[in-house]
C-alpha cells in the first residue's frame, strides 16, 4: 500500500511537539511538505526531520495531487480559512483546536466538510486520552448513575502564553484562557457525557492581570519566543460561568493568571451512584458507597500516547472512512458553547441557545 502523503501547515510549537513526531512514527505516512509563512521555520523542520520540502504558501500543497491530507497547526484566525480551502481542494484535514476563532467560522468549516465529504477532524486530543476514555466507558455503562452536574477548574497563578503576541491578540486567537485551555476541559465534559446540546449559558470573562504587560511577573511562559511587550493584550485571563445542557449542568472557573498561588487542573463528574475527579493529563479517582460504607478507588490501566493515538486514528479514518469522535460534527458543540460564553460576558446576561 502506498504511503499517504501529508502536508504540515504551520511549523510552530504544536507541530513540532505533537503532529510531526506522530506522523514520523506512523509507517503509513510520508510528510511531503512543511509550510510556514516564516520560511526559516519550514526549512528548520526539513533539516530536523530529514524529509519533505519547505514552502511558504499552503496553496502549493492544495495544488499537489499527491498530497491526500494536511495538519493545520497555525494561529486560530487561519484555521477556518486554510481548512475550508484544503477541503475544497480535495484534502482531508486535521485542524488543531479550537476549530476556529468564532462559532460562525466553525460552521463554515462544517459546511465545507459536509459538501466535500472529506475528513475534517479537530485537535481535541483528549478524546484519544486513555484515562478520559476509561472514565467515559464507566459513565456510559451506567456505573455513575445519572451525571447531573460537572465542575471544571483550569487555573494557574501566572501562565499567560506568548504575552503580547498571537495568543493574547483577540483578532488572531479569538480569546484567551477560555478558548486556549477551556476548549480542552469543556470538550472532555462533552465527550464523557455524550455530547449533550447546550441550552443556556451565563459567563463572565475578565482581562485583568496581563493588561500591564511591562509589569507582568511570571516564572515561565509557554511560547515565550512569540512574546512582544509592545504588542496586544485584549483577551480573557480569567473566566467563570454556568451552563445548562440537555444532560448535566456545568460550572467552571479558568485562569491563565490569578493572584492565588495554587493551580487547579481537574474535572469533577457528580452522579447519583458515584462521582469522579479527573486530573487533567493524569488519572482519576472514583467515589461511591459499598456495603454501607464510603469508598473510593483509582483504576489502573495501560496508557497510550494521546497525540500518537490521534494521528494514527486520523490516518486510519482516511483509509477506512471511519467517523472519529473528533469529527467537526462533535467538536463544533464546544465551539457553540464557548461563543455563547463570550457573548454572555459581553452582553452581561444569560444566552439561550
Amino acid at each position: 500500500m502506498a504511503k499517504i502523503k501529508i502536508g504540515i501547515i504551520g511549523c510552530g510549537t504544536i507541530a513540532n511537539s505533537a503532529h510531526i513526531p506522530s506522523y514520523m512514527a506512523n509507517p503509513d505516512v510520508e510528510i511531503k511538505y512543511f509550510c510556514d509563512i516564516l520560511p526559516e521555520k519550514a526549512k528548520a523542520a526539513v533539516e530536523k526531520y530529514g524529509c519533505g520540502i519547505a514552502i511558504e504558501d499552503y496553496h502549493d500543497i492544495i495544488a499537489d495531487p499527491e498530497v491526500e491530507a494536511v495538519s493545520v497547526c497555525t494561529p486560530n484566525k487561519m484555521h477556518s480559512i486554510i481548512s475550508v480551502d484544503c477541503l475544497r481542494g480535495g484534502k482531508h484535514v486535521l485542524c488543531e483546536k479550537p476549530a476556529a476563532r468564532t462559532y460562525a467560522d466553525a460552521l463554515e468549516m462544517q459546511k465545507a466538510q459536509h459538501e466535500t465529504g472529506k475528513v475534517l477532524n479537530i485537535g481535541v486530543v483528549n478524546r484519544f486520552n486513555s484515562a478520559v476514555n476509561k472514565l467515559r466507558e464507566l459513565i456510559q455503562r451506567g456505573d455513575f448513575g445519572e451525571i447531573y452536574h460537572v465542575y471544571v477548574s483550569f487555573r494557574a497563578q501566572r501562565s499567560i502564553p506568548g504575552l503580547g503576541g498571537a495568543f493574547t491578540t483577540n483578532a488572531i486567537s479569538g480569546g484567551g484562557v477560555l478558548i486556549d485551555w477551556g476548549v480542552h476541559y469543556l470538550d472532555i465534559v462533552m465527550y464523557c457525557t455524550g455530547d449533550p446540546q447546550p441550552k443556556t449559558v451565563s459567563a463572565k470573562a475578565f482581562s485583568k492581570l496581563g493588561v500591564d504587560m511591562p509589569n507582568y511577573v511570571y516564572e515561565g511562559m509557554w511560547a515565550e519566543d512569540t512574546k512582544d511587550l509592545n504588542g496586544t493584550y485584549d483577551v480573557d485571563d480569567f473566566v467563570t460561568g454556568f451552563v445548562r445542557t440537555e444532560g448535566p449542568t456545568i460550572t467552571f472557573n479558568g485562569a491563565w493568571a490569578q493572584n492565588i498561588g495554587i493551580g487547579e487542573a481537574y474535572i469533577d463528574f457528580i452522579g447519583t451512584k458515584a462521582g469522579a475527579r479527573l486530573i487533567y493529563g493524569g488519572d482519576f479517582t472514583v467515589y461511591s458507597t459499598c456495603c454501607g460504607s464510603l469508598c473510593e478507588f483509582k483504576p489502573k490501566f495501560k496508557s497510550k500516547a494521546m497525540f500518537q493515538e490521534e494521528i494514527d486514528a486520523f490516518v486510519r479514518c482516511i483509509q477506512t472512512g471511519e467517523k472519529l469522535p473528533s469529527h467537526i460534527d462533535q467538536a463544533i458543540i464546544t465551539s457553540k458553547m464557548m461563543q455563547a460564553m463570550y457573548d454572555s460576558s459581553a452582553a452581561g446576561k444569560e444566552i439561550a441557545l
